[in-house]
């Protein structure tokens, strides 16, 4: 997928400027396994959800495609990254007692992740898989946001799987009984330049300034 080489670019800016994703989730997901189980954190980037899941669970084997986010992945003795495709993985048969991919299962060939899942999980293992969408700023600026996410970048610099994000993954393809689970909530304090730096980690973003130039954070405060 062409829209993947976008991650390998200044990755350490995920890490920076990325959401945090909430405790409670992580608290959440400890109801799912026992502590003394291992984790499969696939799509792992900079190993922010890994990293969470440690407090939890005995191991956490953290896969990302991309080189580059591993590379300055946070660092942990429960945290074992390999860098390998979601869907081919060194992890044993029948090991794994909980799959967690954040913020990335629309990137994956969904037959065959799926498949590689069913290959690792034990009989009674869970797989989540979350994401977080466009969110909301203030009055003043979710109108620029907006402008930027929907007019200027739009159909023309997102890839096609951005869909399943503002559908909030309820539209993706997942072959297993499903659960009703609390609703969580992301919330990040940033200045300015901390909102620039995330706007600079969207795909579409990297997409425009590579076909475009790199004008297009100031084009969309234009308004």
């Amino acid at each position: 997928m062409e829209y993947i080489k976008h991650f390998n670019q200044e990755s350490e800016k995920y890490l920076y400027y990325r959401p945090d994703y909430p405790q409670n989730l992580f608290t959440y997901l400890s109801t799912l396994a026992n502590s003394d189980e291992y984790v499969w954190d696939c799509g792992t980037g900079n190993g922010q959800a890994a990293l969470a899941l440690t407090k939890h669970f005995a191991g956490i084997i953290a896969t990302d495609i991309n080189f580059a986010q591993l590379a300055v992945g946070l660092q942990d003795e429960k945290v074992h990254y390999v860098c390998c495709l979601a869907e081919q993985t060194p992890i044993p048969a029948n090991s794994i007692s909980l799959i967690t991919v954040a913020q990335a299962l629309h990137w994956f060939n969904f037959p065959d992740f799926y498949q590689e899942v069913r290959r690792v999980a034990k009989p009674d293992a869970f797989i989540a898989a979350w994401c977080y969408s466009l969110g909301k700023l203030n009055s003043e600026l979710d109108p620029i946001i907006n402008k930027l996410y929907q007019g200027i970048l739009g159909d023309e610099f997102w890839p096609k799987q951005r869909h399943f994000i503002d559908e909030q993954f309820q539209t993706i393809p997942f072959p297993f009984q499903k659960m009703t689970v609390p609703t969580f909530l992301i919330e990040k304090k940033m200045n300015f330049f901390a909102l620039i730096g995330y706007l600079n980690t969207w795909s579409a973003v990297k997409e425009y300034q590579q076909r475009v130039g790199n004008g297009v954070c100031q084009e969309s405060c234009r308004v």
